[in-house]
């Protein structure tokens, strides 16, 4: 599997499903932990429950990956991990409080859908 590939088809996902203010961001040069975040704001709770099980099930369907999931829709952050790369799930406000586009600006955005 290509990781630009998943990277792809993630962000596709995330689109279907109405995310909001999708950003592909490249930290492989910065970081030693993963190559990539994508990051995405889902307007309510269930809008968030349910921007993860879809990149959950499309990634298992499509791309035969499972990602490991750590949050809830509940608590407004959601984490997808799939290893090289990383998906931030946030609620509005947890996105503008914890401003991971700033944290991690020394990173190459690749995409950016608004």
């Amino acid at each position: 599997m290509d990781i630009n590939e998943l990277a792809r088809g993630i962000v596709d996902s995330l689109e279907n499903k109405k995310g909001e203010d999708i950003l592909l961001l490249d930290i492989h040069d910065i970081a030693s932990f993963t190559s990539y975040f994508i990051i995405c704001t889902g307007t309510s709770n269930r809008m968030l429950g349910s921007l993860a099980d879809g990149v959950l099930q499309d990634t298992l369907q499509h791309l035969k990956i499972k990602g490991h999931v750590e949050g809830t829709a509940d608590g407004g952050w959601l984490v997808l991990d799939y290893g090289s790369i990383v998906v931030h799930l946030f609620s509005p406000e947890l996105r503008s409080y914890y401003r991971l586009e700033e944290l991690w600006s020394r990173g190459k955005v690749l995409l950016h859908i608004q």
